[in-house]
């Protein structure tokens, strides 16, 4: 019987994995320059601080909109203790692998933030934990107990443990790999189409994701879902999202949020739609870029 490790359909044809893998950067792809099998920082880089307590350091990914949109929405809510400065981390140069980004988040990934209010200052990264640690900083958009409490943690962490099929697994095989694997592609579209399911269901008997209440869940969900909706990787037609009249219910209302409009736009380099390079101060807003025609 033949080895099925040695089936044609292997990809580059028989391959077999080897007994000990070594990173080869000719196989990595779009991302190959800043991808690397360890950890730690590449070079020194001193990060900038601003003005402000609160300093983000950060790109404007789905992930990283996360928390601009939190924070724009605690100000238009009248926390002004959450003004901030959002420097912008450029991760396809490589800038999440300099030294004092690293400092913040050993991990290497956007967003970080660093709260200068406290002494000796707060570092928090992953977005999730961002989202939780600003809205009890602020009393905001996370209810304190009972029920509605847990709701809104329970799809914080579906988000936080979904998405990467969504963007690692789904947008890279479909829009970022080298060369198209209808196997990858296949397993990856299932999953974000159960995904996308799963938010429909949900959403015919609820407002938000938590119920009646707009919540720092919302906030998690929206860049990414909204954006499979709205043509991310520029698979509408491939996922055929038009099935999902619930959640395009949702990611309208989300969308159509002031603060969430200029959330999204932060620390982003490129449309669509308006696009803010570094936020400091809200009359930044006035000089967001528009793209090219």
């Amino acid at each position: 019987m033949a080895d099925d490790n040695t089936d044609n359909r292997n990809q580059p044809e028989g391959y077999v994995p080897p007994e000990i893998w070594t990173w080869d950067t000719s196989n990595g792809g779009q991302f190959a320059s800043i991808n690397r099998p360890v950890s730690g920082a590449t070079h020194d880089k001193v990060l900038p601080v601003g003005k402000h307590p609160l300093q983000l350091y950060s790109m404007g990914t789905p992930n990283g909109q996360k928390v601009t949109i939190l924070l724009e929405e605690l100000l238009a809510a009248g926390h002004a203790g959450a003004e901030y400065d959002a420097w912008l981390i450029e991760i396809g140069k490589g800038d999440q692998f300099g030294s004092g980004f690293v400092e913040i988040n050993p991990n290497s990934k956007i967003p970080a933030l660093a709260d200068h209010s406290t002494d000796p200052v707060t570092r928090v990264f992953e977005s999730g934990s961002i989202l939780i640690y600003l809205a009890e900083k602020f009393g905001a958009f996370l209810p304190t107990a009972g029920p509605a409490r847990t709701e809104t943690l329970n799809w914080l962490m579906w988000q936080m443990g979904s998405a990467p099929f969504v963007g690692g697994g789904f947008g890279h095989f479909y829009a970022y790999a080298p060369f198209k694997i209808q196997y990858a592609i296949d397993r990856y579209a299932m999953e974000t189409k159960r995904q996308l399911h799963v938010l429909d269901t949900h959403l015919a008997a609820h407002r938000y994701l938590a119920g009646d209440d707009y919540t720092i869940a919302d906030m998690a969900v929206w860049p990414w879902y909204g954006g499979v909706l709205n043509g991310a990787y520029n698979a509408k037609t491939f996922l055929n999202v038009t099935e999902y009249s619930n959640l395009a219910r949702w990611s309208e209302l989300v969308g159509g949020r002031e603060a969430v409009r200029r959330g999204r736009m932060v620390n982003r380099v490129a449309g669509p739609g308006a696009f803010l390079r570094e936020r400091h101060d809200a009359a930044d807003f006035n000089a967001a870029e528009t793209p090219s025609a």
